[in-house]
């Protein structure tokens, strides 16, 4: 504390660039630094010391010539900013003992110079900065305490004050002196009387980012928040702590942003100690981390608290355990078990109170989802884990980042909250006959009591909507906000909500219409349950009318030449329920009439198939690897498909996860569009063909769909 320090030493400095009130926003690099020492008890001051320094780039832009009166010449002879640093130690060091003093305290007009352009040079030069840089005080806020009267400490300035004490201004033209000096007079005059006035207030600075947890409860101001935009995607809370070096963050301040399929989206919420340090971040906008350039924003509390808030005893319990380095681990085996992460990690990165230092993340009826987090008690290990970025555990890879206490909040939540419709499949294996439409899923109506909603962000949700929707939220059917997923499982920018009543809808879209969510106007328009089905179907609706999805378009007939295999029991397997998120009511085989022995399935058009796009399916039951992508009773997408039909009781039959009857049909996706017979015959080189059973392969040109018999397959 300033109090019990013997001495203060005065400081000033100035960069390329912007001074004064500006300094450091361009992110220019010191030129000059002037100091001198104030003896408190004895009230004399030591030697002036001023110094230019020599920056990294040799460029002054033409406001610094002006206000310095320095040119490239004056500095170009100047010695580098560490050098400089160590001339400062080393003359304060001396002049200390001279005056018989121990301890001193850096006394500045504006803090601007230590924590907008000194500590952010320090750490891009990876210069460690002497312990004194850590802690200063503001004479402006010390003289606010003695003279109150003189307005806010803010909007003081060095003329002012001195104008207040009956003090005569500076002559000293040398930029730099002047600032000094007049500093030392008003240092000096206020520790004389009638004021005698005591240091008594520091400021500091902090040496390293503290992570913790932050719940949901906990209030948060909104005036200590901002955005940042454009982060690295393997940026830490360490990384974005260093991007806003000088700056005090709160503790577990620091929340990177997630998108709907748990990746960082290149943002981060962080939450300052104070609305003087957030606007002092908000100043750091477009300046650099690397080669990136970061966009910084205001935000609010409510949406820190949306990313960062938690409510989880395991988490809390998790997070506990503090100064820990925490990594993530993506792309487990589902059958992972912690003495399997451990070795995977090996002795040399050995996990915080070993299998208590992990967490897998699961979905809510328990399942794995493939993540866990890891906590290190220090840096070395934590780097001795990322080495094993991509290595194999079992037969899969295995990535690892770094991770903070605010991910590890959000990807809990994520997981972790219950679906808006929570009707999943009872049992993997269910018979095609029972599964019917379910309930939740509207049955077509020409009554116009639907709304859709157009032009959504796309990082709109479900609580975004209601709020869209205000008072008419009442008027919404339970289980009424159907979200449209595009074919990857992202928003697709359109919504449907079902209302009560037509009536209900009608007001809804007049009055909502081209109303304004996340500074995006929103299109409402009246609809009906039909025409919203055929939508979330994959159909179209515009101004053109109305186009049916792909599965409502006439079919082909059944083909009469290419019938040798017979219908398999139409049985749904486990496999067939890790889908895209698509959950339809399925259509009944038909058979060729005339020749009922050997029927090719195929699938006619039905009127009530629905799809559900309302929840993304997919992030409950995740496409495990090797396993197709659609069964045999949903409508083939469009692209390049061939069906591989198994010999009838052959056990490699047997081995497929979707079809395991004899003679069932094995879907072969991702084929160039200009696959000829003869590639396909080469990918399944090595096993045994007959030449009859070549004329079991038919190319059609449209899809690119190919039949063969071969005698041995490998499970597609």
């Amino acid at each position: 504390m300033a109090s019990h320090s013997d001495t203060l030493v005065v400081f000033f400095g100035a960069t390329a660039g912007a001074n004064g009130g500006k300094l450091g926003s361009d992110e220019r690099e010191i030129i000059l630094l002037v100091w001198q020492i104030v003896d408190l008890h004895e009230k004399k001051v030591g030697e002036l010391q001023r110094c230019l320094v020599k920056p990294d780039t040799l460029e002054l832009t033409d406001i610094c010539k002006e206000e310095t009166g320095l040119t490239l010449d004056d500095i170009i002879k100047a010695e580098p900013l560490d050098k400089v640093l160590q001339q400062f130690q080393q003359s304060v060091s001396s002049e200390l003992k001279s005056l018989g003093r121990s301890s001193y305290t850096l006394c500045v007009n504006n803090p601007l110079i230590i924590r907008q352009a000194l500590h952010p040079e320090a750490s891009k030069k990876n210069l460690v900065l002497p312990e004194c840089f850590f802690s200063f005080a503001d004479v402006r806020k010390e003289f606010h305490k003695c003279c109150p009267n003189a307005g806010p400490a803010q909007k003081l300035t060095l003329d002012s004050m001195m104008e207040y004490v009956g003090l005569p201004a500076v002559s000293e033209q040398m930029f730099g002196v002047r600032e000094v000096n007049s500093m030392v007079q008003l240092i000096l005059c206020i520790l004389d009387e009638p004021h005698d006035h005591k240091f008594s207030s520091v400021e500091t600075v902090k040496y390293k980012f503290d992570s913790g947890t932050c719940s949901k409860t906990e209030p948060v101001d909104s005036e200590t928040v901002i955005r940042a935009r454009g982060l690295p995607w393997q940026s830490s809370d360490q990384d974005i702590a260093r991007f806003f070096k000088g700056l005090s963050i709160a503790k577990g301040g620091v929340a990177l942003c997630l998108n709907a399929q748990g990746r960082r989206n290149g943002e981060a919420l962080v939450r300052f100690i104070n609305s003087e340090h957030r606007d002092l971040a908000l100043e750091r906008h477009k300046h650099h981390m690397g080669s990136r350039y970061i966009e910084v924003y205001k935000a609010t509390g409510e949406e820190f608290l949306k990313i960062a808030g938690g409510t989880s005893n395991e988490v809390a319990q998790f997070l506990s355990k503090e100064n820990q380095v925490i990594i993530r681990m993506r792309g487990l085996p589902f059958t992972a078990t912690p003495q399997d992460v451990l070795s995977f990690l090996g002795q040399e990165s050995p996990v915080t109170d070993g299998a208590e230092g992990l967490l897998f993340v699961k979905y809510p009826d328990g399942r794995p989802t493939g993540d866990a987090f890891v906590l290190f008690s220090c840096e070395e290990y934590a780097q001795n884990a990322l080495k094993k970025h991509k290595q194999i555990l079992g037969k899969r890879y295995i990535e690892l980042f770094r991770s903070t206490a605010a991910e590890v909040q959000q990807v809990l939540n994520r997981y972790m909250s219950t679906p808006l419709i929570s009707t999943l499949p009872s049992s993997p294996i269910v018979p095609v006959p029972v599964l019917a439409t379910p309930q939740f899923l509207p049955a077509a109506s020409s009554t116009r009591d639907c709304v859709r909603l157009r032009g959504l962000p796309y990082t709109a949700g479900i609580e975004d909507i209601l709020e869209f929707m205000g008072e008419h939220t009442v008027d919404i059917k339970p289980h009424g906000v159907h979200m449209v997923l595009n074919q990857q499982g992202r928003p697709s920018g359109d919504a449907f909500i079902q209302m009560k009543s037509s009536e209900k809808a009608f007001m809804v879209a007049q009055k909502c219409h081209k109303k304004t969510m996340k500074d995006r106007y929103v299109e409402v328009f009246q609809c009906s349950t039909e025409e919203m089905s055929i939508v979330l179907m994959g159909g179209t609706l515009n101004r053109s009318g109305l186009s049916p999805p792909p599965c409502k378009l006439p079919c082909l007939s059944p083909p009469t030449a290419y019938a040798p295999f017979p219908t398999p029991p139409a049985i749904l397997s486990e496999a067939a329920l890790y889908q895209p998120p698509l959950l339809a009511a399925p259509r009944p085989t038909q058979t060729v009439p005339h020749n009922p022995a050997h029927a090719l399935a195929y699938y006619p058009h039905q009127p009530h198939l629905y799809m559900n796009m309302n929840m993304n399916y997919t992030a409950y039951y995740p496409s495990p690897p090797v396993s197709p992508s659609t069964v045999s009773y949903f409508t083939a997408p469009p692209g390049a498909v061939a069906a591989v039909a198994a010999q009838p009781h052959h056990p490699a039959a047997a081995a497929s996860s979707v079809l395991p009857q004899p003679g069932a049909l094995v879907r072969m996706q991702g084929l160039p569009y200009n696959t000829g017979v003869k590639d396909i015959l080469s990918f399944f080189q090595g096993y045994q063909y007959t030449p009859e059973e070549y004329n079991g392969l038919v190319q059609m040109s449209d899809q690119a769909r190919s039949l063969i018999q071969p005698k041995e397959w490998l499970c597609l």
